[in-house]
């Protein structure tokens, strides 16, 4: 799900959000349940460890009762099993006994976690092996590694994941499959990521169709890379968004598209700021280079750890037909949970630089425009800017996307404003409405009437979710008996012939003269205005039903 995150993505991205009602925001909503285990008893470990495989970011260890060995190896998919149901209260306790003798539980939603006894034995082992160096560490001071492991975000990244579910990587390993995975693995996953000797995959290519023709390519983790990348996000979105631009507006924590439109109808109304700079970023997420990245991660980040990790999902490369494709020193293939976060840092020195010639501007994610008083001021922005982002940003401003306008003959995140300061959807925005009317209720698609319904209805509720921020509705509005003629003719067409197209209209009340129109002649288009059919589907009958139109949603 994306090069650059623009409009179009955007416009996905909230769109989606809105139209799935079990969709939650991932930004630190989850509450604090223990779903990680903290430690495991030696004892236990051991057991297991005589002849378990343990795959962890792309490397096998087969783990035997004298320690770890790594071998390049494909992931391990884990168990789907089904979860454990909670215990009423946390004192209702359990013995699990392991091949080397009992071990004392507390269950919590499906994960056993060791108490603090379990715990201690837990550690002894890891002392056993490392020894000296072991001690070291447990005398340094906490890093940012350390609070990205840590148990409180680790159960926050791990009912995201969950939550969002998404497409399997190259692995094939489901989210649903994740927390059997970590239940079994966590501990060595965990050591990896605190020594520096994780590896991740490579991302999984796919591609998307683009409404212009083109395709926009996308990157999916593995299932365990997409929590670790989680993890990531978690401690480094809340390092780096006090420093951020509070002109930025894409994938940040209550902040979204429609405040980006918003203040970008303040400059216009507030500050008569009439000419507007639209840039677009050509191919942003494809073409960000690794260095530009990694010296704005290292002003931020003082641990080398996860500067070092980060660097890795950014060299992890591409698997697309079977063959892995090397970054080559540039890019960050969209579809993870980092690669926003990582792309409003790479931007946010363009941010500052806008703040410090005093531009009034709104960005998202990629697509940037900034506002003027006078054309000729906006002709000297585009060049000076489109020379900043290439010589310090190494990036290239896409022409054919970019320009100097008026704002109500630009449009930005699916919307423009009016001459009188009005935010109205645009027109590309409702094109785009009307072919997925004609798709949606195409007469030859398969599927019962209530799944038409259904998928209809879901997407109405998303597209209105995102435009409802439209001023003038009027236009809006004006759609839904152009959408109820086309529902009509869907109908008339998989009623198939004349024989049916009579037994449906008396099923539906019509009578006398009007059955008639069943053996009409006349085109599908054309019979959806006939009175007999009008009849037979009603407003009203269409609403009762639920079919809903866009003056019947709130907002």
């Amino acid at each position: 799900m994306r090069p650059g995150m623009g409009g179009e993505c955007a416009r996905e991205h909230e769109t989606q959000k809105l139209s799935e009602a079990c969709q939650v925001e991932s930004d630190g909503t989850a509450g604090k349940f223990n779903v990680l285990p903290r430690e495991i008893s030696a004892s236990a470990e051991a057991g297991a460890e005589k002849s378990a495989e343990v795959v962890v970011g792309g490397q096998t260890s087969r783990t035997q009762s004298g320690g770890t060995h790594d071998a390049e190896g494909p992931k391990n998919q884990g168990d789907d099993l089904k979860p454990q149901t909670p215990p009423a209260a946390e004192s209702n306790e359990e013995t699990r006994v392991g091949s080397n003798g009992p071990c004392k539980q507390r269950w919590l939603l499906d994960l056993w976690l060791p108490d603090a006894g379990s715990e201690q034995a837990g550690t002894a082992r890891f002392e056993s092996q490392e020894g000296s160096k072991e001690e070291r560490k447990e005398q340094a001071p906490r890093g940012l590694m350390e609070q990205i492991v840590s148990e409180e975000n680790a159960e926050m990244a791990l009912r995201s994941v969950e939550r969002n579910a998404g497409a399997s990587g190259i692995d094939g390993m489901s989210a649903k499959q994740l927390r059997t995975h970590l239940t079994k693995h966590w501990f060595t996953i965990k050591r990896k990521l605190l020594e520096g000797s994780y590896a991740p995959s490579p991302v999984k290519r796919v591609w998307l169709e683009k409404e212009n023709g083109g395709r926009r390519p996308l990157g999916i983790p593995t299932v365990l890379d997409r929590f670790i990348q989680q993890l990531i996000h978690g401690e480094l979105q809340a390092l780096c968004e006090p420093h951020m631009s509070q002109h930025s507006w894409g994938f940040r924590p209550e902040r979204g598209a429609h405040d980006a439109v918003k203040a970008a109808q303040r400059y216009l109304t507030e500050e008569a700021k009439s000419w507007v700079v639209d840039m677009d970023i050509k191919g942003f997420f494809d073409n960000m280079n690794h260095g530009v990245l990694q010296r704005q991660l290292g002003q931020r980040i003082a641990d080398p750890r996860v500067l070092k990790l980060i660097g890795k999902y950014l060299r992890a490369g591409v698997m697309e037909a079977g063959k892995v494709i090397p970054s080559e020193g540039k890019g960050a293939p969209q579809g993870g949970p980092l690669s926003p976060l990582l792309g409003n840092i790479y931007l946010d020195e363009l941010d500052k630089e806008l703040e410090r010639r005093g531009l009034s501007f709104s960005r998202y994610a990629d697509d940037c425009n900034i506002y003027v008083s006078s054309e000729k001021a906006a002709q000297r922005v585009m060049e000076r800017v489109s020379r900043f982002v290439k010589k310090r940003l190494k990036l290239e401003v896409n022409a054919s996307k970019s320009g100097v306008g008026r704002p109500w003959e630009r449009k930005f995140l699916g919307f423009r404003i009016t001459r009188e300061g009005k935010i109205e959807a645009s027109d590309q925005s409702i094109r785009r409405y009307r072919d997925q009317v004609r798709r949606l209720w195409d007469g030859r698609r398969n599927g019962k009437s209530a799944e038409l319904r259904d998928q209809w209805n879901e997407y109405a509720r998303g597209w209105w979710g995102y435009y409802r921020l439209s001023q003038g509705r009027r236009k809006l509005r004006e759609l839904d008996s152009w959408l109820r003629r086309h529902i009509r003719k869907c109908f008339w067409q998989r009623w198939h012939n004349a024989k049916g197209r009579k037994k449906a209209l008396k099923r539906l009340g019509v009578e006398g003269r009007g059955l008639r129109a069943s053996s009409s002649s006349r085109g599908a288009w054309a019979m959806a205005r006939h009175v007999a059919v009008q009849k037979a589907l009603s407003n009203r009958r269409l609403k009762g039903h639920g079919f809903l139109c866009l003056s019947e949603l709130p907002g």
